[in-house]
């Protein structure tokens, strides 16, 4: 990841989250490719100095606020364990936690950054599951990509089906 080594604090957490929100809303009017570093840190409240404190791009915010995403997911999902990684309930758990975070990754999808969102999944199943003789990191990937994909285009859809046949359908298809 590209952030900066700094201390992480709850103050530098709540910092990169306002620095990450603020990309997010002018991505909805914004093209990525124009956004400005003076425009998001006008928008987030801090400094050019307090942005460049953490972040060199503002690509690097996204991957880092995904991140934030992530380390929450870990916190909120550990009582799952690997072992249940990818049955029925763990599937319904991860909708629910993303569709949290919806704005999020329907913007980044909207903006054409599925490489951010791809990249993210990717470093947690291989860093947070370890592929070993039982699990392959290929099982890792197909998984990532299918509860990703299959959450975006739920999203997309306007959540028309239900939470629970998606899990059936897709704890079906990794196992």
């Amino acid at each position: 990841m590209e952030l900066k080594n700094i201390k992480i604090n709850e103050k530098s957490e709540f910092t990169r989250k306002c620095i990450g929100e603020a990309i997010v809303i002018l991505l909805k009017s914004t093209d990525f490719s124009r956004l400005k570093i003076s425009d998001i840190v006008k928008k987030a409240g801090v400094s050019r100095t307090t942005f460049y404190k953490y972040y060199t791009t503002p690509y690097s915010v996204l991957k880092d606020y995904l991140s934030l995403m992530v380390s929450e997911y870990i916190v909120k999902g550990e009582n799952l364990g690997q072992d249940k990684f990818f049955n029925y309930d763990h599937i319904i758990f991860s909708f629910n936690f993303f569709d949290r975070y919806a704005e999020f990754f329907l913007t980044l999808a909207d903006n054409k950054l599925h490489s951010v969102l791809f990249e993210g999944i990717n470093e947690f199943m291989i860093n947070h599951l370890k592929p070993d003789k039982s699990i392959s990191m290929y099982k890792l990937y197909s998984y990532a990509g299918a509860l990703l994909n299959s959450f975006l285009k739920w999203e997309e859809n306007g959540k028309k089906e239900k939470v629970e046949d998606i899990a059936v359908t897709l704890e079906g298809f990794i196992n």
